[in-house]
């Protein structure tokens, strides 16, 4: 079986120069880095103190999931003669938080609309978000729902 490893590092830039003294002493500011690649600028999510204008962990496992659903879709769809035009997703993540602070997601729902040209089978490409579902890595591996509630249409006038 083949295996992919994957490498980031994660360097917290929160330190106002006291630590974590205290839990207000500091911010929960840090930088997702990978060889080569832009830096993600996060924190925690603003109900943890955390900044705003910076991604969460938890949005960035709800991207993963969306990111990892079109990026299979993408490819069903290329091998499989529907020709996608135009692909978003507005997917969206539950978590719930526990009494003790300690917290579990339990359903993400994906919303990909796609745009597919005239003439292409809608069926099946409504049908190919279950398997880019079954297919996704992301998707696999964790131990919530994910639903993908696809919406397809055509274009018009693009033969």
């Amino acid at each position: 079986m083949k295996q992919h490893t994957y490498h980031i590092a994660v360097e917290w830039t929160g330190n106002d120069g006291t630590g974590t003294s205290s839990y207000k002493a500091y911010r929960r500011d840090h930088r997702i880095v990978a060889a080569g690649k832009p830096t993600i600028e996060a924190s925690s999510d603003p109900a943890f103190r955390g900044d705003a204008a910076r991604y969460n962990p938890e949005e960035l496992l709800v991207a993963s999931l969306s990111s990892c659903h079109m990026l299979w879709y993408l490819h069903l769809c290329a091998t499989n003669q529907v020709t996608v035009l135009e692909y978003h997703d507005t997917a969206e993540g539950v978590m719930e938080e526990r009494p003790d602070g300690s917290g579990a997601f339990v359903r993400v729902v994906l919303r990909p609309a796609v745009k597919i040209r005239a003439g292409d089978d809608r069926a099946k490409a409504a049908l190919l978000h279950h398997e880019a579902h079954r297919m996704c890595f992301i998707a696999n591996s964790v131990n919530f729902p994910v639903e993908a509630e696809a919406e397809v249409v055509t274009s018009e006038g693009l033969g």
